[in-house]
């Protein structure tokens, strides 16, 4: 069983790369998964796509409230399409 959990742990890693979260397409739910975000920015990153679709992950800084730390902090977690 520990032998088992350990190698759970190992493969950990390798599963969360593939769970990336599309900012154009994702859920209010999906989006609060970021960290630091919550369900205000949730709202405004919606908002916010409604009429600018982001090109690239940096312009998620477009968004009232998202700075340096709140990208830094979740840059490798998000993607603009889903073939990224």
């Amino acid at each position: 069983i520990l032998t088992a959990v350990f190698l759970m742990g190992l493969c950990q890693p390798l599963y969360a790369a593939d769970n990336k979260i599309n900012i154009n397409t994702a859920s209010q739910e999906e989006l609060m998964k970021l960290k630091y975000v919550g369900e205000k920015l949730s709202q405004r990153i919606i908002e916010y796509r409604k009429d600018h679709p982001f090109q690239k992950p940096e312009d998620l800084m477009n968004v009232k409230g998202i700075g340096k730390k709140v990208f830094g902090t979740n840059k490798d977690l998000i993607v603009v399409n889903d073939n990224q």
